[in-house]
């Protein structure tokens, strides 16, 4: 087992005496992409609201490499520098008149020289692909553009863990790849990513593993194959199976298609496809 480089331990929580946490034990471990599911009301956001000690639970506890996070003014300010959040709405986050400025703003709380926050702001706007846009006003940007400088001003603290809540809904395909490279680019230099999503095909294709939520509980756990393809659990959870996990059992059965693992989209089963046809030519010659 590798290690945990955040936990949330028996988390509780309630709004106004209704319960939103229920118990919940989830382990985020370092450098891994952790896909979280579940329908509406499910807990997802009031989970990611603890992780980054916006929320305090009313029982139950946050620990970040096994120590315990406290909620104390300093405490809080160097638990948000290490685990950033971005929210559904980019416009939640974005306030300041430039892109630049926006994304300047969590540097600047820290204490940063004015050099080392430029620097900060510069790295973190070629990381999403969008230093062209440094002195863009926030209020001319499109919702595509906006969810990546939300997601600038989040890099810019150089935290360990980025939150991700919806972070492809309302985006155009092409919006969605361009978000995803900017992710992939971060999984590639160690970051620790956690989504919450309801784009199933999303989460089977990209993500390390996978946590299904329940009205607050944690449903299942695990390698996407074993917990998206378990068709309890999602019934029980309200969700579909993957599209490509769904066709290939299908085809599977069917014999149309050949033993190997099971694709991680429709791409690679098409490319199952293939071979299976490929090989059966093969063999009747």
């Amino acid at each position: 087992m590798e290690p945990s480089l955040l936990e949330a331990l028996g988390l509780e929580y309630q709004y106004e005496g209704v319960p939103a946490l229920r118990g919940l034990t989830l382990r985020l471990q370092r450098g891994r992409c952790l896909a979280l599911l579940g329908a509406n009301g499910a807990g997802k956001s009031t989970l990611f609201l603890h992780l980054n000690g916006t929320l305090r639970p009313h029982r139950g506890e946050v620990r970040m490499n096994g120590r315990s996070c406290g909620h104390g003014r300093k405490e809080l300010l160097e638990w948000r520098r290490r685990v950033g959040i971005m929210f559904q709405d980019p416009d939640d986050q974005l306030f300041a008149a430039t892109v630049a400025q926006d994304v300047s703003f969590g540097p600047l709380n820290l204490g940063l020289s004015r050099e080392e926050t430029l620097r900060r702001v510069d790295e973190a706007l070629a990381a999403v692909d969008i230093a062209h846009l440094a002195e863009r006003p926030t209020h001319q940007l499109s919702f595509g553009q906006k969810k990546r400088v939300a997601l600038a001003g989040v890099l810019a603290m150089r935290p360990e863990v980025v939150l991700l809540d919806e972070p492809t809904a309302g985006l155009d395909p092409s919006g969605v790849q361009e978000l995803l490279a900017a992710l992939d680019r971060l999984r590639a230099g160690g970051t620790t990513l956690a989504l919450a999503t309801h784009d199933m095909d999303l989460a089977f294709e990209w993500a390390d593993a996978v946590a299904v939520l329940h009205e607050g509980r944690l449903l299942g756990e695990g390698a996407p194959e074993a917990i998206l393809g378990d068709e309890a659990t999602l019934r029980i959870a309200r969700l579909r199976m993957p599209a490509a996990l769904k066709l290939a059992r299908t085809l599977r059965a069917a014999g149309s298609l050949g033993a190997a693992d099971d694709p991680r989209s429709v791409e690679e089963l098409c490319r199952q496809m293939t071979a299976t046809r490929t090989a059966a030519v093969q063999r009747s010659r």
